[in-house]
């Protein structure tokens, strides 16, 4: 039997140039006359490429059922619908032209489980062999639902919680009750386990997880310890913390972030892995909180300056058809950030073309596409979020440094403020 995690080695040529192993360039995309990043850390060096798609994320709908506090919806004005079929057959097309097959995430702004052909979709996906994950608020997710969505092979369904007691999740959660959510959650939890159901479908039996998403804000911090709880209690198997955006200035009291966007001394304490336990979860928020008064530069998530989406290759395709390198850039939102004292900032959308006139390889490989994604991995940005004090910070359109549009120096998501599963 073979070690797939045995190391491969990259040795260096008589002039000190690194060569790397043609299986390993051909698993990482990597192409003739590539031009990679090289960042050197405390290990060693880390080298990232954006040459292969690695992760698509699908955007069924971008319409929703209920009407949340935190939704970027507040603060746009774009046609709503849902994604047709025949984009979604485009969709297909061109990953079965890719080797191989990309990894999805459906979802994007809406509420997923609206789209009348939500299952097939992820049927149609895992029959390629990759993995798919899907995100949804949970109101939708009825008993029937969550076992074709198991017998589909969902690999993971993320359930979006913002609060662990009924008033809470109603204060954030507009028009859904927690109550039912929970009971869906069950539902969920109990199809999981059910190996009967695949008897007519499958040979063999396809574990699905289920993960909770919270959005960390100050009316909701203290319920994060219970959400944990009811996770355990519902057979959750992972969770995914965010930071909230202010979409409108009722909002911007929320933030827990602004002192972690004006600390950038990341080098000031080194941790090692610990288990986190009664023993050891007092000392170490003390000695946070004494360094630093909050939880940045503690080198445990080392992510300024590093787009999460580029990073890992990864694409976005809004319901409509339109193809943009990352879920911020899908949409034209309004935003109330920290970094530009609390001023809106103008985010517009960048899409390199649309899956109705191209290729998904075209849309990924186009010259103008590359050069953004090799900007974006050398990430010479002006630093918008630790300045914020001219007027070029209010947009995405041009930079100090020189930019022009998109710009990502005040991307919280390349601060590692904001993640997305």
């Amino acid at each position: 039997m073979t070690n797939s995690n045995k190391p491969e080695y990259i040795e260096t040529d008589e002039s000190g140039r690194l060569i790397i192993p043609a299986s390993l360039a051909k698993q990482l995309g990597f192409k003739q006359k590539s031009r990679l990043r090289i960042a050197k850390t405390r290990r060693g060096l880390e080298i990232a490429s954006p040459a292969r798609l690695e992760k698509i994320y699908i955007e069924p709908t971008n319409l929703c059922n209920l009407d949340c506090l935190t939704c970027m919806r507040n603060s746009w004005h774009e046609p709503m619908g849902k994604m047709s079929m025949s984009v979604f057959d485009r969709i297909v097309a061109g990953l079965s032209d890719l080797n191989p097959v990309p990894s999805v995430f459906i979802g994007g702004l809406g509420e997923p489980l609206l789209h009348p052909n939500i299952v097939d979709m992820v049927r149609r996906i895992k029959n390629m062999g990759t993995t798919v994950e899907m995100i949804t608020n949970g109101t939708l997710l009825t008993r029937e639902i969550s076992q074709q969505l198991c017998k589909a092979r969902l690999d993971m369904l993320w359930v979006s919680l913002d609060g662990a007691k009924p008033e809470s999740y109603a204060d954030v959660r507009l028009g859904a009750a927690l109550p039912q959510v929970l009971e869906n959650m069950a539902n969920f939890r109990d199809a999981m386990r059910l190996r009967s159901i695949w008897k007519d479908d499958c040979d063999v039996f396809h574990p699905t997880q289920m993960g909770i998403a919270f959005v960390a804000m100050k009316r909701n911090i203290a319920d994060l310890p219970e959400i944990i709880k009811l996770g355990q209690q519902y057979g959750v198997d992972k969770f995914h913390i965010s930071n909230v955006i202010p979409y409108t200035k009722e909002m911007i009291g929320e933030v827990l972030y602004y002192g972690a966007l004006n600390n950038i001394d990341e080098e000031r304490l080194i941790i090692p892995g610990l288990d986190i336990n009664a023993t050891t979860s007092g000392p170490l928020y003390q000695t946070m909180r004494n360094l630093y008064g909050n939880l940045s530069g503690s080198n445990i998530n080392n992510v300024r300056n590093h787009c999460p989406f580029i990073d890992n290759g990864t694409g976005a395709i809004g319901w409509d058809g339109n193809f943009s390198p990352c879920l911020p850039l899908l949409h034209d939102y309004t935003s109330y950030n920290a970094y530009v004292h609390f001023n809106e900032r103008h985010s517009h959308r960048w899409a390199i073309g649309n899956l109705t006139e191209h290729t998904l390889s075209e849309l990924w490989n186009t010259p103008e596409h590359l050069a953004f994604r090799e900007r974006v991995q050398f990430f010479d940005f002006s630093p918008c979020t630790y300045c914020g004090s001219c007027d070029r910070a209010e947009s995405n359109e041009e930079d100090c440094f020189g930019n022009t549009y998109p710009t990502c120096g005040g991307c919280l998501w390349a601060q590692g403020v904001i993640q997305c599963p």
